[in-house]
């Protein structure tokens, strides 16, 4: 393997997507267990539930809990495992296709839809905030952010030289850029929900 090959092996996009998918996949699997415990007793009290603000439950009950008919944690189990799995092939040397970056890419932005409409939902139909939603949230919109700014950089999305200059450097501000979204969120959370005032 050539020094060059080396170099543009993606090191720290295959570090962080395996870090995420990890996080993301325990929030998917604590919340799969919470889904556990209210089908066996609807009225059980979930460590993740902390106030009528905070809490698990009621999205876990609700329809937008289950928005495929079956409950949101499985499709997350499942996902951040792939995730997981091209992070540590692309760390032991695996190469991908154009194809491969292109699909991977159209997951991610279908997660962040998911997400974003999820947002919405917690914020302006259930007025409650489930925490491990949230961390899932928290790593859905920085992986969504990484694919797309790499796969523009590299090139696999067709892009002009300009945006590809752009994307290369948006890439080195993406906890900037990530922060900022989470701001927005947590705006958005206030002056719907007056969350600072009801904590």
């Amino acid at each position: 393997m050539s020094e060059t090959q080396l170099q543009r092996r993606p090191t720290g996009l295959a570090v962080f997507l395996t870090i995420a998918g990890a996080i993301g996949f325990a929030a998917a699997f604590a919340l799969t267990l919470d889904k556990f415990a209210l089908l066996e007793n609807p009225d059980a009290q979930l460590s993740c539930n902390f106030s009528v603000l905070i809490g698990c439950s009621t999205n876990l009950s609700s329809p937008q809990g289950a928005v495929f008919g079956f409950p949101n944690p499985l499709i997350g189990i499942a996902a951040w495992s792939a995730v997981i799995t091209i992070g540590v092939a692309v760390l032991s040397g695996a190469r991908f296709a154009r194809w491969f970056w292109i699909g991977l890419n159209v997951g991610v932005t279908g997660a962040l839809a998911l997400v974003i409409w999820l947002i919405g939902q917690s914020i302006f139909v259930l007025d409650v905030l489930c925490p491990w939603c949230m961390v899932t949230w928290a790593v859905t919109i920085p992986s969504f952010l990484a694919v797309t700014l790499y796969n523009l950089r590299e090139g696999y999305i067709p892009s002009s030289a300009s945006v590809r200059r752009f994307a290369a450097g948006a890439y080195s501000w993406l906890v900037v850029i990530t922060l900022a979204c989470y701001l927005v969120v947590a705006v958005i959370a206030q002056l719907q929900m007056d969350f600072l005032h009801r904590l």
